[in-house]
């Protein structure tokens, strides 16, 4: 078990994912179920991430709440906001090119109290895989710092799934 969590509400015509502590990998494969659900059955005017209360958040986390961005924005045509007040995650989020797929605010976000956490899945190692390679592959398309920084691992994972 990790010492984080996700949690998410629909509130109006709102979607909101809330992270908080150490949000690690094992929320990879529940926390892309809930991305290709809410963006495949649901019209939402405005998607809000709030990550005030992390202490610290992985790659692969980023990665899929990149995809979050790209995907609402070809489907609704707008960007989420993403919420970070922790001025290491913040400076982590700027450094990766958040900044040209999220609407980045440093202040909190009110958050209703109808949050339901995501549960942490056991996964196959396949899967899980699976799921590290799409999201650095997404960071990796962000910008060129990207590109270098993920680039071996990309290429283990690729050789590894060979």
């Amino acid at each position: 078990m990790s010492d984080g969590k996700i949690q998410c509400a629909e509130y109006g015509d709102t979607f909101i994912l809330k992270c908080i502590g150490e949000v690690r990998l094992t929320f990879c494969s529940a926390l892309n179920e809930v991305i290709e659900k809410i963006l495949k059955t649901h019209a939402f005017k405005s998607i809000v991430i709030d990550l005030t209360e992390v202490i610290s958040i992985d790659s692969t986390t980023l990665g899929l709440l990149a995809k979050l961005s790209i995907l609402s924005k070809r489907k609704y045509g707008m960007l989420p906001t993403l919420a970070s007040t922790n001025p290491d995650v913040s400076r982590v989020l700027e450094s990766m090119g958040f900044n040209q797929v999220f609407n980045l605010v440093h202040t909190a976000t009110p958050c209703p109290e109808c949050l339901d956490d995501l549960p942490e899945q056991d996964q196959s190692e396949e899967l899980v895989k699976a799921r590290v390679l799409e999201a650095h592959r997404i960071l990796m398309s962000l910008n060129q710092s990207n590109r270098d920084e993920f680039r071996d691992l990309v290429s283990a994972l690729e050789s590894s799934s060979a």
